[in-house]
């Protein structure tokens, strides 16, 4: 069975970080391990408290799972502080973390900061050149370019910047777009493509990054190529955010143990 890792942030209200990430991998069939960054006190409708984990602690918690585990793709979600993003660059050199999606949460989808402001520069110049693929959303790309993206050609702009910086591929999330269409902008070596999907008015939003990018781990765990992967993460997203996760009075949870069949039968 092929294992992954993702190293991110607990939800207490289990719609997004850990706990949507571990579910996501069950669903498509890898075993799940992960890392804690960070403990929060969040349900769908706000970030409350937030309690960094770390990083050297961090780190020992992926060095036990390497040690045991032969690990075939790996996320990051919630990284806190430029302290954690250092432990997270040096345990992925060290341990030849390969592939590894980064996706640079920063902000709840309840508009909780998830992120210290001052730790973007570490990102930047730490752990995104480690990266097999970054998948920012649109106001994540903004942050980590320094300026706003309204067109196709700044977005476009705005990948070949990141690029630049190291990782071998960039995928801007078209979500917070306006649009009858979602479309998600890859920049890999071989160049520009769009990836395209109905647009769904619907509350079952958090945690929708959250399970894009770990589908992504998975299937590139289980050896699909990186653009294979994120198609059939596209899908996967997409179908979590139409059936969606009926809790809470929010920003409700996706639903990725859709493949699953859960939940099996209406609830009184």
């Amino acid at each position: 069975m092929r294992v992954a890792l993702t190293i991110a942030g607990s939800d207490s209200g289990g719609g997004a970080g850990i706990q949507a990430d571990l579910k996501t991998f069950a669903a498509l069939g890898v075993h799940g391990t992960c890392a804690l960054t960070a403990l929060t006190a969040q349900n769908t409708q706000k970030v409350m408290a937030i309690l960094p984990i770390p990083g050297e602690f961090v780190f020992a918690q992926i060095q036990a799972v390497v040690e045991d585990f032969e690990v075939r793709g790996t996320k990051t979600g919630m990284l806190p502080n430029a302290e954690v993003i250092h432990f997270v660059a040096e345990a992925v050199k060290r341990f030849r973390l390969q592939p590894l999606v980064v996706d640079p949460v920063m902000v709840a989808s309840s508009g909780g900061r998830l992120m210290d402001p001052e730790a973007t520069g570490t990102l930047r110049r730490e752990l995104l050149p480690l990266a097999t693929l970054v998948t920012p959303n649109l106001p994540e790309a903004e942050a980590l370019v320094g300026s706003p993206l309204r067109t196709e050609e700044e977005i476009r702009s705005a990948a070949q910047a990141l690029k630049a910086l190291g990782p071998q591929a960039v995928l801007i999330k078209g979500g917070h777009r306006e649009g009858a269409e979602v479309v998600d902008v890859l920049l890999d070596e071989e160049g520009f493509l769009e990836y395209r999907s109905p647009r769904l008015e619907t509350p079952h939003t958090h945690g929708s990054g959250c399970v894009f990018a770990a589908a992504i781990a998975a299937e590139m765990a289980q050896g699909r190529s990186l653009r294979e992967a994120v198609a059939r993460a596209k899908e996967f997203v997409a179908e979590a955010i139409r059936i969606g996760t009926p809790v809470g009075r929010g920003f409700r949870p996706v639903n990725p143990l859709h493949p699953l069949g859960w939940p099996a039968r209406e609830q009184p």
